[in-house]
């Protein structure tokens, strides 16, 4: 079954009428609620248009995230773009197979056991 994946919350923070940061929230899903391979998991992120750190020169360098514009200019799948999904769906590819696939076994204990002599 596919992975399905739902932006669920989109916060814009405004400066002089445009967005500077987005904090976005997508849910991702796979298998049948309800059911056994049922797997659910949510992921956050934090982006600012842009963000400035220092090079090993001590200079700054900027990274461009997005181009600040007015929150109603914003789509759907711009916000979806800027959600870090290649990251996101290897975490949730890993934590289906070792919860659903692959889930640890538990040890049994046995109570009947007797100590050697």
């Amino acid at each position: 079954m596919a992975v399905k994946k739902t932006l669920t919350s989109a916060t814009p923070f405004v400066e002089d009428g445009k967005v500077v940061r987005w904090s976005l929230t997508m849910v991702y899903e796979q298998g049948t609620e309800g059911k056994a391979d049922y797997y659910k998991s949510e992921k956050q992120t934090t982006i600012d248009a842009s963000v400035s750190k220092p090079d090993p020169d001590g200079k700054d360098i900027t990274t461009t995230n997005f181009t600040p514009k007015a929150e109603g200019d914003w789509t759907k799948k711009e916000l979806e773009d800027l959600c870090p999904t290649a990251k996101w769906d290897a975490i949730f590819a890993s934590q289906y197979d070792s919860v659903i696939t692959n889930p640890a076994k538990q040890p049994e204990p046995n109570n009947e056991f007797v100590i050697p002599s």
